[in-house]
């Protein structure tokens, strides 16, 4: 806006009562907390009363609408403008001010925050918290209000139509193909399909509207000049193949028709097999590293739910180590809980472009019969694989898919058990990872004798290793009691008559179990140290910086303090 324009609106702006949309501040806004939840407020407001936008201004009294001037970042222009990014940071789809203006009233300085309201169907939330307008206050969203954004119906970017696009935009070949699905998916109507032309035949599959082409037409058909009638989205598919060390090997851009390109990109990926040893068994297991119908389904899935309007790609990137990882933009629609998507089992109710994924169906690409994600995990289970990642953050759905073992026997064995839940493997999955876990969910696996050990260095249980031929690795998770520690210390101290604590750590260090972190290894050297010193059964020679430890005693009468120590 010009000099003259933002004048103009602010002399506008004045002119009118404080509203719900306009916000007047005498001089300064806190910056931590008081600055986003206005833009919370005014962002939803300005939603709600169908205005484009809100203004958040400094300078103002609030009550007379005198010009008064501001100091507000005055000498900080970079600062005053990296304001933009702060707000982004903890926002709702990273949204932010539209303009931030300086304009000067009779030499008084004027800040003007322009805020942009609140995304169709989408509430502008502040760190997690939505905001509102009660007359002048500043207030949590009521209930009414954020169901009544949340409820707004949100356009279907896919179901547009591209004005000056007609059928010589989309790929004959990708139409053939189209052709091929659509009569698998309806084999009873195999005759019929065939006396249909190509126009006919779109329109049936849901791709085109009257004969008319629509955007998810070009996603899903175009061919390769076609993209431009979607600028300024994206429809892309980029392959990336890394090596162990991340190192970028080879990349590839796959663009319209995408129906296409998933086959085209599934011949880039490195599909080798894998092999194991089953139990019970001395011949190896062997499998493809990642499932056909995984590699599909959850690529399926990023064409479906991205959200093509913020111009971003699809990005897949395969590890050489064996993991896929899935990344498309847009927020996960069924909620920020994969867990409870998984143990439902139930259909997928939303799609971000529902036209799109009426096509998709259509064409054999996507099934809302059975529900896709709980059926990938199932798959992986069945494969003794790691369950798939979901990394929810940034307003991505970021997914990795595991082509190997992360532990050749737990995961894989403890998944054959006939009475282990879905739930009960996706806990025992995140102990393999080394994953947190809520107490709750640890107490159940205790109780069923699946996981032993302390938070956060849980380990498989004594039962579970005797099943799955783990028991050298639990007894190294579970270490010994604290008599072994003891007699291997004395009897290092006889045999050597005084030990440093350099020396005592290289003698026991190794034998604590692998369940704990190196710092507590030492702290329970030390705690042993310390209990064999009170008990009169050691002392040190040396200085409290440079410690020499020896026998109180001979050990004989050494052996026999011990045992009282102990009882």
């Amino acid at each position: 806006m010009s000099d003259t324009e933002l004048h103009n609106k602010l002399e506008s702006l004045c002119g009118t009562h404080e509203n719900e949309v306009v916000e007047f501040k005498r001089t300064r806004v806190d910056l931590q907390e008081e600055l986003g939840r206005y833009f919370s407020a005014l962002s939803n407001e300005a939603n709600l009363r169908k205005h484009s936008e809100a203004w958040l201004v400094l300078g103002i009294d609030d009550k007379t609408h005198h010009v008064v001037g501001t100091d507000f970042y005055q000498n900080s222009p970079m600062k005053l403008h990296g304001l933009k990014h702060s707000i982004a940071q903890n926002t709702t789809g990273s949204l932010t001010f539209i303009d931030i203006h300086e304009i000067f009233v009779h030499d008084k300085r004027v800040v003007m925050f322009r805020i942009p309201a609140a995304r169709t169907g989408t509430p502008t939330g502040y760190k997690g918290h939505w905001y509102g307008r009660d007359g002048e206050s500043l207030v949590a969203l009521s209930q009414d209000k954020l169901e009544r954004i949340q409820h707004q119906v949100k356009e279907d970017w896919s179901a547009g139509i591209v004005q000056d696009a007609t059928i010589h935009d989309l790929s004959p070949e990708a139409i053939r193909f189209a052709r091929k699905q659509y009569t698998q998916k309806n084999k009873h109507l195999a005759s019929e399909i065939k006396q249909w032309d190509d126009v006919k035949f779109l329109d049936k599959a849901k791709l085109t509207v009257q004969g008319q082409i629509t955007r998810a037409a070009i996603t899903l058909l175009g061919n390769s000049e076609s993209t431009h009638f979607l600028s300024p989205a994206v429809a892309q598919i980029t392959w990336v193949l890394r090596s162990e060390k991340g190192i970028q090997k080879d990349y590839q851009h796959f663009f319209p028709p995408l129906l296409l390109a998933v086959d085209q990109i599934f011949a880039k990926i490195r599909n080798g097999k894998y092999r194991y040893m089953k139990a019970g068994t001395l011949f190896p297991e062997e499998v493809d590293r990642y499932d056909t119908y995984v590699i599909r389904e959850l690529l399926h899935n990023c064409i479906a739910h991205q959200d093509y309007s913020q111009g971003g790609r699809i990005n897949l990137v395969e590890k050489e180590e064996g993991e896929l990882i899935y990344e498309n933009v847009g927020d996960f629609l069924p909620g920020n809980d994969i867990k409870k998507v998984v143990l439902n089992d139930t259909p997928q109710s939303v799609y971000r472009n529902p036209f799109l994924a009426t096509a998709m169906v259509n064409l054999n690409m996507i099934d809302t019969i059975e529900s896709g994600i709980p059926k990938v995990f199932r798959v992986q289970k069945e494969r003794f694989f790691p369950m798939p990642d979901y990394d929810l953050s940034d307003k991505k759905v970021k997914v990795i898919l595991y082509g190997r073992m992360l532990d050749e026997n737990y995961a894989r064995l403890l998944a054959m058990q006939d009475d282990l839940s879905l739930r009960e493997i996706l806990a025992l999955d995140m102990v393999q990872k080394k994953r947190r876990l809520p107490k709750n969910t640890i107490t159940r696996l205790r109780k069923k004798h699946l996981i032993e050990g302390s938070v956060p260095n849980l380990f498989i249980s004594k039962e579970v290793a005797q099943n799955i031929d783990k028991k050298a690795e639990y007894s190294k998770f579970k270490g010994f009691d604290e008599k072994y520690y003891q007699d291997l210390l004395l009897q290092a101290m006889k045999d050597h008559n005084q030990l440093s604590r350099p020396e005592i750590d290289r003698l026991l260090l190794e034998k604590l179990p692998d369940s704990l972190t190196e710092e507590r290894k030492k702290t329970k050297i030390k705690n042993l140290l310390a209990k064999l010193r009170n008990g009169g059964i050691i002392v040190n020679t040396g200085s409290r910086t440079c410690p020499s430890w020896q026998l109180a005693f001979d050990s004989d009468c050494a052996k026999y303090s011990l045992d009282s120590l102990d009882k």
